[in-house]
């Protein structure tokens, strides 16, 4: 798609006047140069034209709000110029994949009294000797050669942004800082239900093991007790059923008697032999 088309399709139906923002990326420039882009765009704050196969940038139409500028992976190897006199105001400049190999190449830079980035990664000027410090001393006004300052620290995200509308910015701020907080009071909310939560499935377990102690209580008692029951219902079947033999014994036969003490005393001996033995009748 070539860049004509590609600025019609960016603009859906909006005027140049508009536009804040262009992004052109890998569409195809026609003899290397920019064409399509005018003036009209009295608004723009960022350009991208990133692998359009640019080799000038002298169709570069005048930009005075244009902040950014990004140029990288073109085959732009000079004229420099035409940027300092197009945009004033730009503060960020990416050249990086580019045709340049001289520091002298970027002296019209130093009419850009608002750079403060600059990035050549890529470019043969890179492999200067002391590359870094002939910049920063030919670009005084410069405060990040390839996202580094003068003493190897790393530039913030901030200064990597375009300035935007300050109300904007303020209200999406402003909006952030309430969903922050009602962030904060439902994660709030929600702890104290937890703790509520785990309080009362603790009392629970509590009422569960003491109940449990309870009925085991209960149950061992109950064990006790019918044991005893069990012990005295057998002692009183004994001396119930030897009354019984004692009380046939004056009414049988002396035969009839020695049998059915032989069968009392076979039968009964496992359920008290402490307390039938002394009374234990001899046959007669």
């Amino acid at each position: 798609m070539d860049m004509k088309k590609r600025i019609h399709l960016e603009l859906r139906n909006r005027t140049p006047s508009d536009v804040r923002e262009l992004v052109l990326d890998n569409c195809r420039s026609v003899e290397g140069k920019i064409e399509g882009l005018t003036a009209e765009f009295v608004n723009l704050e960022f350009l991208s034209l990133i692998n359009v196969g640019l080799m000038s940038v002298s169709n570069l139409p005048k930009l005075g709000k244009l902040k950014k500028l990004e140029l990288s992976d073109n085959r732009i190897s000079g004229g420099l110029d035409v940027l300092a006199e197009k945009l004033p105001n730009l503060t960020h400049l990416n050249l990086s994949g580019n045709k340049l190999k001289d520091i002298s190449t970027l002296e019209p830079l130093k009419k850009l009294d608002n750079l403060k980035s600059l990035d050549l990664f890529n470019c043969e000027v890179t492999n200067l000797n002391d590359y870094r410090e002939s910049v920063f001393k030919l670009l005084p006004q410069l405060t990040y050669l390839d996202g580094y300052d003068m003493e190897d620290r790393e530039a913030s995200d901030s200064d990597g942004e375009v300035d935007g509308d300050g109300v904007d910015d303020d209200e999406d701020e402003e909006g952030e800082e309430e969903e922050d907080e009602d962030g904060e009071e439902e994660d709030f909310d929600e702890e104290e239900e937890d703790e509520e939560d785990e309080e009362e499935v603790e009392g629970e377990e509590d009422d569960d093991d003491v109940s449990g102690e309870d009925e085991e209580e209960d149950l061992g008692q109950d064990g006790e007790v019918d044991e005893e029951d069990d012990d005295d219902d057998d002692d009183e079947e004994g001396m119930y059923r030897f009354r019984s033999f004692e009380y046939r014994a004056l009414h049988i036969s002396k035969n009839a008697f020695r049998k059915d003490l032989k069968d009392f005393n076979t039968v009964n001996y496992k359920y008290n032999t402490t307390l039938l033995q002394p009374l234990f009748i001899s046959p007669l």
